[in-house]
């Protein structure tokens, strides 16, 4: 019964052979056999089919291979161990324990039809053997299964491994990116920090370099004059390497100095440890009170200008306070000696000597002018005396008197200078390799492209350097492609006025040619990278240096839209806006652009008069011209800040002067008047009569109302005479003669009648003509005018 009920189980389970089934199994066997026989390589049961992306490595291929074999061995041995199948206990409990979890269909290679199950119906006796083969079979089977299970579980294991290690091998690689460009600017950031600390360990009181000195003073004091002569000085003595005058500063070797100090007393024996002086001439630059190096000024000494006749002027005043905010040590050139009554030239003299051998009465007016000066200093908070005569060289200022025309005094205000850098400032002056240079200038010359003129403070500049500096569209890196610098003063006629330079040293004035320089900004500092690596940590520099010059720029909400060639420039002209109160929301540094003319239009919804742009020494791009024109927007350019101003107000006004005449009818002044009952000309349309002007300003379009008598409406002024003549206005305390026109479509008014002498007239005003007045007639109406207009505003209910 139990061998029937298994033999059911199977059938329904379809496990069940019959003759046919065992004979296809047989023949599938045999030729199996026969193409191994014939060394076909057959894969073995539960083998797959190599997938695409999962390729196992060598060694990992290996592992599996032996993994695999060990897998084989222990089967091996299991099967040693295993029992054989006694058919004969065939407990339904037992039968199921044996059986596998429920399984697929088991056909090798082939399918049961439906008549084949028929026949396994029709012979349902079967032997022993028979059975045997099944269950051996099925135990086969079974196993086959359980072993490919066990393959898919392995191969699947292996790809999530062969993926995981992927992934983490692509981790670790973006890993090792991240910390390899960290390392590389951690170790740029360190070799710039070695090389600055180097530099400042090698500084040697006994290696100078060039002092940079500043002219500055007020318009017309001499500046440049005391400069022509110092170089002048130099080329009458024909000397080929004398003073040269350099990009924006004029260099002035030792040799030149010591020429000039031989007749002043003491210098002769005095050793010269500076190897020249470089001196910048500031009326083409507004490089003292622009140019910023790090926070600390580009310069180290300055030479304030004054006129002896003159005194302290406005400029002189500004002069100070920027080299007090600086903390600049500086002398004083009290120039213009020669201007003195009765002045008597003394050439190739100590000052001290020339000033003695002068007649009494110059040199009491010497005296007492130079105190006036003094007195002037004391004023601006600073203690001064003549140079010979300092008590203190660190707290009072040297006054040295010179004749830039004469060259009397110049020998004793290059000494004083010399003695003072040498003694004073050894520790500012001593040189450095560290780089420390200053962009002056972006110009365009012929035959060189786009240059830039630069201060060069402390390092050496060489040809092929990699240099960076901040331009209008990010940091600029290019490559240095020449160091240029003029030649002798005397050969300056010469067609190439340049001379190329493989390597400078410091303090030069140099001019650089290389690519890229066109949007280069001037006023900030230049940079070399001396390793790949380091252009990017300077890069953030330089554009860190900029954003912090432009952000202590404040801007208003509403106002022009400025744009400068150079940062100088731009602070100049900022500052000469604040001072003429004119807001400004914008600024850029570069050629006008479509962007910038988009900028500006915004302030065509605000505020029509200040949708200008004011391009100071920039181009206008023709692009941006048009669209300025279809926009409406107005472009004012100049190479003078006082043009440029002048411009912008001409518009400005003009522009008013429209809003006024197309507001004229629309402002009301507040006004009160009296009836002279006297001077009642015409009492019904037109009404003519005098009144008296109680309070604020009556003209003509004004319209009048009586507010005792429910606000009734006379009409519009339409004209006013005072003493027969026609005026156009006429203000509190003034007798006139107004004509009163009724309003179109009303019935006309009458004295008497509509009102009478008894009651005030007043000016009819509304919302729309307190605006009116508001903006474009602010200036024309006085405080008690607009008290007047309050006071009428809560008459009329206004709100």
């Amino acid at each position: 019964m139990t061998r029937f009920s298994l033999q059911e189980r199977l059938k329904a389970e379809g496990k069940l052979l019959t003759a046919k089934q065992k004979a296809d199994r047989a023949r599938a066997q045999a030729l199996i056999d026969s193409l191994k026989a014939q060394g076909v390589e057959l894969p073995d049961v539960g083998e797959k089919k190599p997938r695409l992306g999962t390729r196992i490595r060598p060694k990992k291929q290996k592992e599996q291979a032996e993994g695999n074999k060990e897998e084989e061995q222990h089967q091996e041995e299991k099967k040693e161990e295993q029992p054989p199948v006694d058919v004969e206990i065939l407990e339904p409990a037992e039968a199921k324990k044996e059986e596998p979890a429920e399984t697929e269909d088991v056909k090798d290679a082939w399918d049961a039809s439906s008549s084949e199950d028929e026949e396994s119906e029709e012979t349902p006796a079967k032997d022993e053997g028979k059975q045997e083969t099944k269950t051996t079979s099925q135990l086969k089977g079974s196993k086959e299964k359980v072993e490919k299970d066990d393959d898919e579980e392995e191969s699947s294991t292996e790809e999530s491994d062969d993926e995981s290690e992927s992934e983490s091998e692509s981790d670790e690689e973006d890993d090792e990116s991240m910390t390899q460009a960290q390392k590389s600017r951690e170790r740029a950031l360190q070799r710039i920090k070695n090389r600055k600390e180097e530099a400042e360990k090698n500084r040697d009181p006994e290696h100078l370099r060039a002092a940079i000195v500043c002219v500055l003073g007020h318009v017309d004091t001499g500046k440049t004059k005391i400069l022509d002569k110092l170089r002048r000085t130099n080329v009458q003595d024909g000397e080929a390497g004398g003073i040269t005058q350099q990009i924006g500063a004029t260099n002035v070797p030792i040799d030149a100095i010591r020429e000039q100090t031989k007749i002043v007393k003491g210098m002769a024996d005095m050793e010269m440890k500076i190897p020249g002086l470089l001196i910048i001439d500031t009326p083409g630059h507004e490089s003292f009170s622009n140019l910023r190096n790090r926070g600390s000024s580009l310069c180290d000494i300055a030479i304030l200008v004054v006129d002896i006749m003159h005194g302290l002027e406005p400029q002189t005043i500004e002069s100070i306070n920027l080299l007090k905010n600086k903390k600049t040590p500086f002398v004083v050139a009290l120039n213009k000696i020669d201007r003195l009554y009765d002045w008597q030239t003394m050439n190739r003299k100590d000052v001290r000597d020339i000033i003695k051998g002068q007649a009494p009465n110059t040199q009491l007016e010497f005296e007492q002018r130079t105190k006036e000066v003094i007195v002037q200093f004391a004023e601006q908070g600073l203690n001064a005396a003549l140079f010979h005569e300092n008590p203190d060289v660190r707290s009072y200022v040297s006054l040295v008197p010179t004749s830039a025309i004469t060259g009397e005094g110049m020998g004793n205000l290059l000494a004083l200078i010399v003695d003072f850098c040498q003694t004073k400032l050894t520790k500012r002056l001593m040189y450095s390799d560290e780089l420390q240079a200053t962009v002056l200038e972006v110009k365009a010359i012929p035959g060189l492209g786009t240059t830039i003129d630069v201060i060069l403070v402390n390092g050496t500049l060489r040809e092929g350097d990699t240099m960076l500096c901040a331009g209008t569209d990010g940091p600029i890196v290019t490559q240095i492609r020449s160091l240029l610098m003029p030649q002798p003063m005397r050969e300056l006629r010469v067609k190439n006025a340049y001379i190329e330079y493989k390597e400078i040293k410091a303090a030069q004035g140099v001019k650089i040619a290389a690519k890229d320089l066109e949007k280069a900004i001037a006023g900030l500092n230049l940079y070399v990278a001396h390793k790949p690596d380091e252009v990017d940590v300077l890069k953030e520099e330089v554009a860190k240096e900029l954003r912090s010059a432009l952000s202590n720029i404040r801007l208003a909400e509403r106002g022009v839209y400025v744009q400068a060639s150079t940062l100088g420039s731009l602070e100049a002209l900022l500052e000469f806006l604040r001072t003429s109160k004119i807001p400004y929301c914008g600024i850029r540094i570069g050629p006008v652009v479509k962007k910038d003319v988009m900028k500006a239009s915004i302030m065509l919804e605000h505020e029509p008069q200040y949708a200008t742009i004011l391009a100071f020494d920039v181009k206008v791009e023709k692009d941006a011209q048009e669209l300025a024109d279809s926009l409406g927007v107005k472009i004012f350019q100049a190479d003078i800040i006082y043009h440029l101003f002048d411009k912008f107000m001409a518009y400005r006004d003009e522009l008013r002067q429209r809003k006024r005449e197309e507001f004229k009818h629309v402002a009301v002044f507040p006004c009160k008047l009296r009836v002279l009952p006297q001077f009642v000309f015409n009492s019904r349309d037109p009404i003519v009569m005098g009144v008296m002007v109680e309070a604020g300003i009556v003209k003509e379009g004004t319209p009048i109302c009586v507010p005792s008598k429910e606000f009734v409406d006379l009409g519009i002024v339409t004209s006013i005479e005072n003493n027969h003549k026609s005026v156009e206005s006429a203000r509190k305390g003034m007798e006139v003669c107004i004509k009163i026109e009724p309003i179109p479509g009303e019935s006309p008014k009458m004295f008497g009648r509509h009102f009478d002498e008894k009651d005030m007239l007043i000016s009819k005003i509304s919302r729309q003509s307190i605006d009116a007045c508001k903006d474009y007639f602010r200036d024309d109406l006085q405080k008690t005018d607009w008290q007047l207009m309050v006071e009428l505003k809560k008459l009329f209910q206004i709100l």
